[in-house]
């Protein structure tokens, strides 16, 4: 190479240092990117099982009318200006929409994962599709793996809702598992012994089980199913059992918050007071308007009682949060399995859609523009910054500090946390 190719090229490699790099393009060969690195402490992550419909809360579109005929595609509902300049959600966000200087609507997540829903709810969960060979572990198995319990005093994970083993802790073992519970008041499942076993029977219960459980050492599965056992024996006192008296909360506080699932998210914030990392909590488990988020044909009548719970229980908690400074310190994440499309179904209702559709954050010391991406007149595809689930699960790693690149181990093969995910750049400072 001579002297002036050497400096043409040196000159075009120092201009292309300055300039910011699009979000998504790829480094240059042989360049490393950091992530970017949030300092979110907790994670309580949203499940509305089903597929909520994006363009009836937060990407709504022109209005439709499902109820003429033929039918008009559009959002079932009026829209309504939100605290962020350019920026609506739908009427029944109304207490969202006072926040949104605190939330980010991620309107272009999609994946093509098909529309059925475990599979889906297992890709959003997980970031990977499902496996023959491999069960990949859940976005609050690999948060407990990186982050570990605040104290030896709590769980690193616990879910609200019903186990599954998209859930799960997959490859990294039972011990990066989970603690589960239906039932806001009597708490974790088994965690409240039986009527008639005091303290001290427990422990001689437990002696008589120790030596079964040291048999077990060379089993790997064993081992961790006791280790686990051992765990939630010891948990079950009353110094972490004392989080769930959801009585000694003020009650003006448990009205803010609403009804059942709002006490599910009352118990989430205390549970974040308490030091827990990550908490999934499922939103609709008594199906209260008949078919939860699945909103086909005479579903849809009902979906507004759905959204006015969610925007009723999610301002409770980001108002809550934010009163304990404990906000920017924890990241609230919506999810869902896909969306709906613009247009009503035959009965009135709406199909499944995983073209485009709107996962949600929420404080966690990021910086919120009350929505991100845009899509199409009818909320179908992506026509501004398109978003992987791995893309949003790598912005949910990097806000809680983690690496979203590093490698897990499963029986010596390296995995990513990710595949190949990466940050939402601009929400970060």
């Amino acid at each position: 190479m001579n002297r002036r190719t050497f400096l043409t090229h040196a000159a075009a490699l120092a201009a292309a240092s300055t300039l910011p790099r699009a979000f998504g393009a790829a480094p240059p060969a042989g360049a490393a990117v950091a992530a970017p690195r949030g300092k979110a402490d907790h994670c309580i992550f949203i499940w509305l099982g089903g597929g909520m419909s994006q363009i009836d809360t937060f990407d709504p579109k022109k209005r439709g009318n499902a109820k003429s005929s033929p039918s008009v595609p559009g959002t079932d509902y009026d829209i309504i200006d939100t605290a962020v300049p350019g920026v609506r959600y739908t009427e029944h966000l109304a207490q969202t929409a006072l926040l949104a200087e605190r939330v980010t609507a991620v309107r272009t997540v999609n994946h093509k994962l098909g529309i059925e829903h475990a599979l889906a709810t297992n890709f959003v969960h997980t970031g990977r599709p499902v496996s023959g060979s491999t069960i990949y572990p859940s976005m609050g198995s690999i948060v407990a793996h990186e982050r570990g319990a605040v104290s030896s005093e709590l769980p690193a994970y616990l879910l609200i809702g019903y186990p599954n083993v998209s859930r799960g802790p997959g490859f990294l073992g039972a011990k990066h598992g989970y603690i589960y519970l239906v039932d806001t008041e009597s708490g974790p499942a088994g965690f409240t012994p039986p009527e008639g076993i005091d303290p001290a029977r427990a422990a001689a219960r437990q002696r008589l089980l120790d030596p079964l459980q040291a048999r077990a050492a060379n089993d790997v599965a064993l081992a961790d199913y006791a280790e686990v056992q051992r765990e939630a024996l010891r948990l079950a006192g009353p110094g972490f059992m004392r989080h769930f008296k959801l009585g000694e909360e003020p009650a003006s506080v448990r009205q803010r918050y609403g009804g059942e699932f709002g006490q599910r998210c009352l118990l989430a914030r205390r549970l974040v007071q308490a030091g827990v990392r990550f908490i999934e909590v499922s939103h609709n488990l008594n199906f209260i308007n008949g078919a939860g988020w699945d909103t086909h044909n005479a579903g849809q009548l009902n979906q507004h009682i759905l959204i006015r719970e969610l925007d009723t229980a999610l301002s409770a908690l980001i108002s809550d949060l934010e009163q304990k400074h404990l906000l920017d310190r924890t990241l609230i994440v919506i999810g869902t399995e896909f969306g709906r499309p613009g247009q009503f179904d035959g009965g009135g209702g709406r199909g499944h859609q995983s073209s485009t559709f709107s996962l949600v954050l929420a404080g966690g010391g990021l910086r919120h523009r009350g929505a991100y991406g845009v899509t199409n007149e009818l909320s179908g595809k992506p026509l501004e910054h398109p978003v992987s689930v791995p893309d949003f699960h790598a912005t949910v790693y990097a806000a809680l500090g983690i690496n979203p690149s590093k490698d897990l181990v499963n029986a010596s093969r390296p995995v990513p946390i990710t595949d190949g995910g990466k940050p939402i750049a601009a929400l970060f400072s």
